[in-house]
């Protein structure tokens, strides 16, 4: 596909019209995004009315700030979503509402002073170091699976900011393999929950891949908290530790064990699966565009001067970041964020009523007709473009909006940033002459299949 010239990169062709619920159904089992008819990259607001939840679609930019701003305190995050979330976090940081809310976070700050980017950056650096020895190890005469190899590295950077501790193989793999478990089961519970129907067993094996990845770290986390509480552990310079010493506002109580791992598993989700998402898609764009890679090493040496790339150098490093950033409007690793509307609400002449589903889609605003010069292209010089500046300004959500976007943007953007300058000036990346990857969304957007990559070493 190609729009105006331009590259454009698979995305599922939406339905001429409506779907049926029926249909809907059925293609929501696996993915949100393939539920979408054309209109919904036109349209300001939709709505659907299924049999337990009316939920609306706003791309109306305006709609969007009084959702996500939330001013009135009338739009927390919905329980549908939470209840999707509870085996995997918990009622963390990251899913509660209100007031509870406001004390976990305040509970919670201090642990992310140790995401500085400054701070951060010699552990991203070993993780990105140990990354390439390991792909110049791998068998580079067939392509290469990159999602699991994003997934590990940017777990491993993730696992040293709080734990301290490297992330092997193993466990790296089981954590890739259960969270592809927990999403392919989660999806259709979802769907079943939807529609009113029996949940057939899919949570319970959601609540099993979750487990698989608790038990990875949860050791860990169990042997610090209980030589903490006990007096007997040593002070760490982490995220852990700043979890362990942290007290409620109110009560002065401190985090309990299970209050302690949901925080852990929400940083360590959060801090790592999107990363991994969007790096993934970020490669498979570089391996179809081998003019951009050139032109991005160029940029990486002139600033560099053949240096390793350093925390200093990054900040000048326009290409890259308009890449990862490019990649993000196209692939955001969360395609939706869902609120609930908890009284009577007036949106573009619709009434929706309290316990309504508002759906405020970056996938969909970022794609929106109205707002993008030839939205599913790929053209990463869009961010440098004054006539997409407003776009740029409003249009562009891939961590949420308002005083809940994700806490970790800018640690996102530096790992992201620093892993594909480094791939990118070690090897040549090359597509295989096999079908395009399908995007698929569900808790986050990945491809349906691991993307293959041929890695050529540049310097050969």
């Amino acid at each position: 596909m190609s729009e105006d010239g331009l590259f454009t990169p698979p995305y599922p062709v939406p339905h001429k019209s409506k779907a049926s619920l029926f249909k809907r159904f059925l293609t929501g089992w696996n993915s949100w995004i393939h539920t979408l008819f054309d209109r919904s990259y036109g349209m300001q607001m939709g709505e659907i009315h299924l049999p337990r939840l009316d939920f609306y679609i706003a791309n109306d930019l305006s709609v969007v700030d009084r959702v996500m701003d939330d001013r009135e305190k009338a739009f927390p995050k919905h329980r549908f979503l939470n209840d999707l979330l509870d085996p995997l976090i918990g009622n963390s940081v990251f899913s509660a509402n209100g007031q509870d809310w406001e004390e976990q976070r305040e509970m919670v700050n201090p642990a992310f002073a140790h995401t500085n980017l400054k701070r951060v950056f010699p552990a991203m650096e070993a993780a990105v170091v140990d990354l390439l020895a390991t792909i110049r190890a791998m068998d580079r005469s067939k392509p290469i699976e990159v999602d699991p190899l994003m997934t590990h590295v940017a777990a491993d950077i993730i696992y040293r900011t709080i734990f301290s501790v490297k992330l092997d193989a193993e466990g790296a793999e089981q954590i890739y393999h259960a969270f592809h478990r927990y999403q392919k089961n989660v999806q259709p519970a979802a769907m079943l929950k939807l529609y009113a129907l029996p949940l057939l067993g899919y949570r319970r094996r959601a609540g099993k891949a979750a487990a698989a990845i608790h038990a990875v770290f949860g050791p860990i986390v169990k042997a610090r908290y209980t030589a903490w509480h006990e007096g007997t552990g040593a002070c760490r310079d982490d995220i852990l530790q700043s979890l362990l010493e942290a007290r409620h506002p109110r009560t002065g109580e401190p985090f309990s064990y299970a209050k302690i791992m949901e925080q852990v598993s929400t940083i360590f989700l959060a801090g790592h699966e999107t990363a991994a998402s969007a790096m993934t898609w970020a490669l498979y764009l570089l391996a179809e565009c081998p003019h951009l890679q050139d032109a991005l090493v160029a940029e990486v040496e002139k600033e560099t001067g053949g240096a390793p790339i350093g925390f200093e150098h990054l900040r000048s490093l326009n290409g890259v970041r308009n890449l990862f950033r490019e990649t993000l409007r196209l692939y955001p690793p969360v395609s939706f964020f869902v609120r609930e509307v908890t009284q009577p609400t007036t949106m573009r002449d619709k009434l929706l009523k309290k316990g309504a589903m508002i759906v405020i889609s970056p996938w969909l605003i970022q794609r929106h007709r109205d707002n993008w010069k030839c939205p599913h292209a790929f053209a990463p010089e869009r961010f440098e473009d004054p006539e997409e500046a407003e776009a740029c300004r409003r249009a562009y959500m891939p961590f949420g909006k308002g005083p809940r976007i994700c806490i970790g943007a800018g640690f996102a953007q530096q790992e992201g940033m620093l892993i594909l300058a480094s791939i990118v000036r070690a090897f040549r990346l090359r597509y295989p002459d096999i079908r395009k990857p399908e995007p698929v969304s569900r808790l986050t957007l990945r491809p349906r299949t691991a993307v293959k990559l041929w890695f050529e070493d540049r310097n050969r």
